[in-house]
Protein backbone atom coordinates (compact mmCIF):
# COMPACT_ATOMS: atom_id res chain seq x y z
CA UNK A 1 0.00 0.00 0.00
CA UNK A 2 0.99 3.63 -0.31
CA UNK A 3 1.13 5.00 3.23
CA UNK A 4 1.77 8.56 4.40
CA UNK A 5 3.04 9.05 7.96
CA UNK A 6 2.58 12.56 9.34
CA UNK A 7 4.71 13.04 12.46
CA UNK A 8 7.95 11.10 12.86
CA UNK A 9 8.83 11.75 16.48
CA UNK A 10 9.53 9.03 19.03
CA UNK A 11 6.50 6.94 18.08
CA UNK A 12 5.86 7.97 14.49
CA UNK A 13 9.39 7.19 13.34
CA UNK A 14 9.18 3.66 14.70
CA UNK A 15 5.76 3.12 13.15
CA UNK A 16 6.95 4.40 9.77
CA UNK A 17 9.98 2.10 9.94
CA UNK A 18 7.74 -0.88 10.70
CA UNK A 19 5.45 -0.02 7.78
CA UNK A 20 8.49 0.25 5.49
CA UNK A 21 9.82 -3.09 6.72
CA UNK A 22 6.48 -4.69 5.82
CA UNK A 23 7.08 -3.72 2.19
CA UNK A 24 4.76 -0.75 1.79
CA UNK A 25 5.60 2.48 -0.04
CA UNK A 26 5.97 5.14 2.65
CA UNK A 27 6.10 8.92 2.47
CA UNK A 28 6.93 10.89 5.61
CA UNK A 29 6.65 14.43 6.88
CA UNK A 30 7.67 16.03 10.15
CA UNK A 31 7.75 19.67 11.15
CA UNK A 32 11.43 19.17 12.06
CA UNK A 33 12.68 17.74 8.77
CA UNK A 34 15.82 16.22 10.30
CA UNK A 35 13.63 13.65 12.04
CA UNK A 36 12.83 12.06 8.69
CA UNK A 37 16.46 11.59 7.60
CA UNK A 38 16.91 8.01 8.82
CA UNK A 39 13.61 6.97 7.28
CA UNK A 40 14.50 8.53 3.94
CA UNK A 41 17.84 6.75 4.04
CA UNK A 42 15.90 3.51 4.62
CA UNK A 43 13.70 4.02 1.56
CA UNK A 44 10.88 6.37 2.56
CA UNK A 45 10.06 9.41 0.47
CA UNK A 46 10.64 12.66 2.31
CA UNK A 47 8.00 15.33 1.85
CA UNK A 48 8.23 19.09 1.99
CA UNK A 49 4.79 19.56 3.55
CA UNK A 50 1.74 17.51 4.64
CA UNK A 51 -0.05 18.13 1.34
CA UNK A 52 2.81 16.64 -0.67
CA UNK A 53 3.09 13.72 1.76
CA UNK A 54 -0.49 12.47 1.35
CA UNK A 55 -1.12 13.16 -2.32
CA UNK A 56 -0.98 9.54 -3.58
CA UNK A 57 -1.52 7.70 -0.28
CA UNK A 58 -4.06 4.95 0.30
CA UNK A 59 -3.73 5.40 4.08
CA UNK A 60 -2.63 8.48 6.03
CA UNK A 61 -1.33 7.86 9.55
CA UNK A 62 -1.00 10.83 11.91
CA UNK A 63 1.15 10.57 15.02
CA UNK A 64 1.57 14.16 16.17
CA UNK A 65 1.88 15.58 19.68
CA UNK A 66 -1.70 16.69 20.34
CA UNK A 67 -5.02 17.68 18.85
CA UNK A 68 -3.89 21.20 17.93
CA UNK A 69 -0.87 19.96 15.96
CA UNK A 70 -3.00 17.27 14.30
CA UNK A 71 -5.77 19.68 13.31
CA UNK A 72 -3.21 22.13 11.93
CA UNK A 73 -1.63 19.45 9.71
CA UNK A 74 -5.04 18.05 8.74
CA UNK A 75 -6.23 21.44 7.53
CA UNK A 76 -3.44 21.21 4.97
CA UNK A 77 -3.57 17.56 3.97
CA UNK A 78 -7.28 16.69 4.02
CA UNK A 79 -8.10 18.60 0.81
CA UNK A 80 -5.22 16.80 -0.93
CA UNK A 81 -6.21 13.23 -0.02
CA UNK A 82 -7.31 11.14 -2.97
CA UNK A 83 -10.79 9.63 -3.20
CA UNK A 84 -11.10 6.43 -1.17
CA UNK A 85 -8.06 7.11 1.04
CA UNK A 86 -8.46 6.56 4.80
CA UNK A 87 -7.12 8.76 7.58
CA UNK A 88 -5.87 6.61 10.48
CA UNK A 89 -5.61 9.06 13.39
CA UNK A 90 -3.22 7.62 16.00
CA UNK A 91 -2.21 10.59 18.15
CA UNK A 92 -3.50 10.71 21.74
CA UNK A 93 -6.12 13.45 21.58
CA UNK A 94 -8.85 12.24 23.96
CA UNK A 95 -12.38 11.23 22.99
CA UNK A 96 -13.67 14.75 22.44
CA UNK A 97 -10.64 15.60 20.32
CA UNK A 98 -11.11 12.44 18.27
CA UNK A 99 -14.72 13.41 17.54
CA UNK A 100 -13.67 16.92 16.50
CA UNK A 101 -11.00 15.54 14.16
CA UNK A 102 -13.50 13.05 12.68
CA UNK A 103 -15.91 15.93 12.07
CA UNK A 104 -13.11 17.87 10.37
CA UNK A 105 -12.42 14.89 8.11
CA UNK A 106 -16.11 14.49 7.31
CA UNK A 107 -16.31 18.11 6.17
CA UNK A 108 -13.68 17.23 3.58
CA UNK A 109 -15.38 13.96 2.62
CA UNK A 110 -12.55 11.85 4.07
CA UNK A 111 -13.15 8.57 5.92
CA UNK A 112 -11.32 8.30 9.24
CA UNK A 113 -10.54 5.75 11.93
CA UNK A 114 -9.87 6.57 15.57
CA UNK A 115 -6.70 4.48 15.95
CA UNK A 116 -4.44 5.25 18.93
CA UNK A 117 -1.83 2.69 19.95
CA UNK A 118 -0.44 1.26 23.18
CA UNK A 119 3.31 0.95 23.51
CA UNK A 120 6.42 3.09 23.52
CA UNK A 121 9.51 3.62 21.37
CA UNK A 122 10.82 0.04 21.22
CA UNK A 123 7.46 -1.63 20.39
CA UNK A 124 6.86 1.03 17.72
CA UNK A 125 10.23 0.19 16.15
CA UNK A 126 9.60 -3.55 16.44
CA UNK A 127 6.05 -3.47 15.07
CA UNK A 128 4.67 -4.90 18.33
CA UNK A 129 2.25 -2.18 19.41
CA UNK A 130 -1.37 -2.78 20.39
CA UNK A 131 -3.78 -0.94 18.09
CA UNK A 132 -7.02 0.41 19.55
CA UNK A 133 -9.57 0.96 16.77
CA UNK A 134 -13.01 2.49 16.53
CA UNK A 135 -14.84 3.15 13.32
CA UNK A 136 -16.61 1.26 10.52
CA UNK A 137 -15.47 -2.34 10.07
CA UNK A 138 -15.02 -1.74 6.34
CA UNK A 139 -12.39 0.91 7.04
CA UNK A 140 -10.51 -1.39 9.38
CA UNK A 141 -10.30 -3.94 6.59
CA UNK A 142 -8.92 -1.26 4.29
CA UNK A 143 -6.12 -0.31 6.69
CA UNK A 144 -5.49 -3.81 8.06
CA UNK A 145 -2.16 -4.26 6.21
CA UNK A 146 -0.90 -1.10 7.90
CA UNK A 147 -2.24 -2.14 11.31
CA UNK A 148 -0.60 -5.55 10.96
CA UNK A 149 2.72 -3.83 10.16
CA UNK A 150 2.74 -1.81 13.39
CA UNK A 151 0.83 -4.00 15.86
CA UNK A 152 0.63 -7.58 17.10
CA UNK A 153 -2.76 -7.05 18.72
CA UNK A 154 -5.86 -5.12 17.72
CA UNK A 155 -8.67 -4.21 20.10
CA UNK A 156 -11.92 -3.02 18.56
CA UNK A 157 -13.68 -0.40 20.66
CA UNK A 158 -16.78 -0.17 18.47
CA UNK A 159 -17.85 1.97 15.59
CA UNK A 160 -18.13 5.43 17.14
CA UNK A 161 -15.33 8.00 16.76
CA UNK A 162 -13.74 8.71 20.12
CA UNK A 163 -14.34 5.25 21.60
CA UNK A 164 -10.80 4.05 20.93
CA UNK A 165 -9.40 7.33 22.24
CA UNK A 166 -11.44 6.89 25.43
CA UNK A 167 -9.99 3.40 25.83
CA UNK A 168 -6.50 4.82 25.28
CA UNK A 169 -6.98 7.25 28.18
CA UNK A 170 -8.09 4.43 30.47
CA UNK A 171 -4.98 2.45 29.53
CA UNK A 172 -2.63 5.42 29.87
CA UNK A 173 -4.11 6.18 33.28
CA UNK A 174 -2.87 2.77 34.38
CA UNK A 175 0.57 3.38 32.85
CA UNK A 176 0.99 6.76 34.55
CA UNK A 177 -0.34 5.57 37.91
CA UNK A 178 1.79 2.41 37.92
CA UNK A 179 4.90 4.41 37.06
CA UNK A 180 4.24 6.94 39.82
CA UNK A 181 3.46 4.15 42.31
CA UNK A 182 6.71 2.39 41.42
CA UNK A 183 8.62 5.65 41.96
CA UNK A 184 6.96 6.09 45.34
CA UNK A 185 7.97 2.61 46.48
CA UNK A 186 11.57 3.11 45.31
CA UNK A 187 11.64 6.42 47.20
CA UNK A 188 10.14 4.87 50.37
CA UNK A 189 12.73 2.09 50.31
CA UNK A 190 15.53 4.65 50.06
CA UNK A 191 14.01 6.85 52.77
CA UNK A 192 13.83 3.89 55.16
CA UNK A 193 17.39 2.85 54.43
CA UNK A 194 16.57 -0.18 52.26
CA UNK A 195 18.34 -0.94 48.97
CA UNK A 196 15.56 -0.24 46.40
CA UNK A 197 16.72 -3.16 44.25
CA UNK A 198 15.41 -5.38 47.06
CA UNK A 199 11.94 -3.90 46.48
CA UNK A 200 12.06 -5.11 42.87
CA UNK A 201 13.54 -8.44 43.93
CA UNK A 202 10.76 -8.97 46.45
CA UNK A 203 8.05 -8.37 43.84
CA UNK A 204 9.70 -10.25 40.98
CA UNK A 205 7.76 -13.34 39.94
CA UNK A 206 4.71 -12.39 42.01
CA UNK A 207 1.37 -11.11 40.75
CA UNK A 208 2.29 -7.43 41.20
CA UNK A 209 5.90 -7.79 40.05
CA UNK A 210 4.86 -6.94 36.50
CA UNK A 211 7.55 -6.71 33.81
CA UNK A 212 6.67 -3.01 33.51
CA UNK A 213 7.30 -2.47 37.23
CA UNK A 214 10.68 -4.14 36.90
CA UNK A 215 11.54 -2.15 33.76
CA UNK A 216 10.66 1.28 35.11
CA UNK A 217 11.90 0.52 38.62
CA UNK A 218 15.29 -0.47 37.26
CA UNK A 219 15.41 2.67 35.11
CA UNK A 220 14.66 4.78 38.17
CA UNK A 221 17.36 3.15 40.27
CA UNK A 222 19.94 3.36 37.47
CA UNK A 223 18.74 6.85 36.44
CA UNK A 224 18.33 5.77 32.84
CA UNK A 225 15.96 8.39 31.45
CA UNK A 226 16.37 8.03 27.66
CA UNK A 227 12.85 8.89 26.50
CA UNK A 228 10.39 6.21 25.47
CA UNK A 229 7.43 8.22 26.79
CA UNK A 230 8.34 11.73 27.86
CA UNK A 231 7.18 13.37 31.07
CA UNK A 232 5.52 16.30 29.31
CA UNK A 233 3.57 13.86 27.15
CA UNK A 234 2.35 12.11 30.29
CA UNK A 235 1.21 15.43 31.75
CA UNK A 236 -0.61 16.24 28.50
CA UNK A 237 -2.39 12.87 28.58
CA UNK A 238 -3.29 13.26 32.25
CA UNK A 239 -4.87 16.63 31.44
CA UNK A 240 -6.98 14.88 28.79
CA UNK A 241 -8.04 12.28 31.38
CA UNK A 242 -8.96 14.94 33.93
CA UNK A 243 -10.98 16.84 31.33
CA UNK A 244 -12.80 13.67 30.24
CA UNK A 245 -13.72 12.29 33.68
CA UNK A 246 -15.37 13.42 36.88
CA UNK A 247 -13.70 13.57 40.28
CA UNK A 248 -15.10 10.18 41.30
CA UNK A 249 -13.85 8.17 38.34
CA UNK A 250 -10.54 10.00 38.22
CA UNK A 251 -9.88 10.65 41.89
CA UNK A 252 -6.18 9.60 41.66
CA UNK A 253 -5.42 11.59 38.55
CA UNK A 254 -4.71 14.90 40.29
CA UNK A 255 -2.07 13.38 42.55
CA UNK A 256 -0.45 11.48 39.68
CA UNK A 257 -0.44 14.61 37.53
CA UNK A 258 1.15 16.62 40.32
CA UNK A 259 4.03 14.14 40.51
CA UNK A 260 4.74 14.28 36.79
CA UNK A 261 4.31 18.07 36.67
CA UNK A 262 6.84 18.34 39.51
CA UNK A 263 9.28 16.15 37.55
CA UNK A 264 8.81 18.44 34.55
CA UNK A 265 9.44 21.51 36.69
CA UNK A 266 12.69 19.89 37.83
CA UNK A 267 13.91 19.76 34.24
CA UNK A 268 12.69 16.32 33.14
CA UNK A 269 10.02 17.39 30.67
CA UNK A 270 11.65 15.68 27.69
CA UNK A 271 13.07 12.77 29.73
CA UNK A 272 11.44 9.38 30.06
CA UNK A 273 8.54 9.08 32.49
CA UNK A 274 10.79 7.04 34.81
CA UNK A 275 12.33 10.38 35.81
CA UNK A 276 9.19 10.99 37.89
CA UNK A 277 11.29 9.39 40.65
CA UNK A 278 12.79 12.84 41.25
CA UNK A 279 9.36 14.16 42.21
CA UNK A 280 9.61 11.91 45.29
CA UNK A 281 12.92 13.41 46.45
CA UNK A 282 13.33 16.60 48.48
CA UNK A 283 13.88 19.73 46.34
CA UNK A 284 17.54 20.46 45.65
Amino acid sequence: MRVAVIGTGTMGAGMAASILRAGHDVSVWNRTAERTTDLVNSGARGSTDPTDCVRDADVVVTMLYDEAATADAAAAFLPAMRDGAVWMQSATVGPAGAVRLADLAARHGVATLDAPVLGTKAPAEQGTLTALISGPDSLLETVRPVVEAIAVKTVSAGTEPGAASALKLACNAMVATLTAATAQSVAIARHLGVDPTLFLQALDGGPIGAPYTQLKGTAMIEREFTPSFGVDGVVKDLDLMIDATDTSAGRLLGAVRAAFADASDRGHGSDDMASVIDAFAPPA
